[in-house]
């Protein structure tokens, strides 16, 4: 990778030389860097904004009042490019409270244009010749300081989004698609807060939970609580304290002492000394507690055909057209379509997600599919 230069703002005099540069862009890109597999509460540790010629890197971890970032974000008149952004607005809008207007996503318009490649490294190496480390995919972006390795990588996730941005509007206009790109990517600044990553609610998110019997699923449940427990007051994410496949062999085995918990194999003699109490006592109290239930969306069968043969309609038109399904339109929005059941293009333009050009694209073979279903 070449050697980037960035402007580190870290105090109220470095926000403000930025405001002034960013009131005269017409557009800026945007990345951000979060902590998030080094901490149960994730939090935006780093926000890299690029304009023609200047590469910033925003550390919000120094208690700076952002409320003047925000405007911009939520400025009609400044073009925010992100390169998948949904992570990146998400995150803002949850530690910061900010809104969003007029965005382009790089990687959404690459996948649109139906580029076989549409992650940021692969399109930096294949429309500029740059090559991206690697080695900083993982790092704790949490900690101060930060190595200046690390904030060259960080100021390079921004620096080519605006050429890039360029290169993919010519062809946008070129094949006819800046309108679809245009409604994908106003569903984008739509993006609720970031939820919670863990806790009681990410329970089936167990890659084997549906593999265990009741009794099974009744310990790792116990097990489960307790790892939520440890990871929460030490604020590190749960996989650091005990892996999931840990938990599971442990609810599988249901050891009932020190000594059958060191004979499973595979868990060092400290290991045992200091969990080996607290998973014996969540171990017994899942053989004797109750059997967690999954949560289950029920929807009418006439419903859930509709939103089949919604899914079987959007992939044959993603085939023909040579992207991925959710190009075409986006679970969520087939979803919606699927519970409203509009039969006029009065009724399917109020289904949210629904914009004009998909409803002039899309809209008669979607009110015939809706039509040839059951209570259609």
């Amino acid at each position: 990778m070449p050697e980037a230069t960035w402007t580190l703002v870290a105090s109220d005099t470095d926000l403000q030389a930025l405001m002034q540069n960013l009131r005269e862009q017409s557009a800026i890109a945007v990345d951000t860097e979060s902590n998030s597999l080094y901490a149960y509460h994730e939090r935006v540790c780093l926000i890299q904004i690029s304009v023609p010629g200047t590469d910033y890197i925003v550390d919000p971890l120094v208690g700076l009042d952002l409320s003047p970032l925000g405007q911009v974000f939520a400025d009609p008149g400044v073009q925010k490019v992100f390169h998948a952004a949904e992570q990146d607005i998400a995150g803002l809008k949850r530690d910061f409270g900010f809104r969003f207007a007029n965005l382009f996503d790089t990687m959404r318009a690459a996948r649109i244009l139906g580029w076989p490649r549409a992650g940021l490294a692969d399109l930096l190496r294949e429309h500029f010749g740059v090559h991206t480390n690697k080695r900083y995919q993982r790092y704790n972006w949490g900690q101060r300081p930060l190595s200046p390795d690390a904030l060259q990588y960080a100021a390079w996730d921004t620096r080519y989004l605006l050429p890039l941005r360029d290169r993919q509007m010519r062809e946008l206009e070129r094949t006819g698609q800046v309108r679809q790109a245009a409604e994908s990517f106003a569903r984008l600044a739509e993006t609720p807060p970031t939820g919670p990553h863990y806790g009681p609610d990410a329970f089936w998110r167990v890659r084997a939970v549906h593999s265990l019997n009741d009794r099974e699923r009744a310990v790792l449940w116990q097990l489960y609580l307790w790892r939520d427990e440890r990871a929460r007051s030490q604020d590190r994410p749960p996989f650091r304290v005990m892996s999931d496949e840990v938990l599971v062999r442990l609810a599988r085995a249901r050891p009932r002492t020190l000594a059958e918990l060191a004979a499973l194999g595979r868990f060092p003699r400290h290991w045992v000394r200091r969990y080996g109490p607290a998973l014996l006592e969540a171990i017994a109290r899942g053989e004797d507690g109750p059997v967690p239930e999954p949560p289950c969306a029920v929807y009418p069968d006439d419903q859930r055909e509709r939103y089949q043969a919604l899914r079987a309609w959007r992939r044959r038109v993603a085939q023909a057209r040579g992207v991925a399904p959710d190009v075409i339109l986006p679970n969520a929005v087939l979803q919606a379509l699927a519970a409203r059941n509009p039969q006029t293009p009065d009724e399917l333009a109020e289904v949210e997600g629904m914009g004009s050009w998909a409803r002039e694209t899309w809209g008669p073979d979607i009110l015939r599919v809706l039509r040839s279903c059951r209570g259609g």
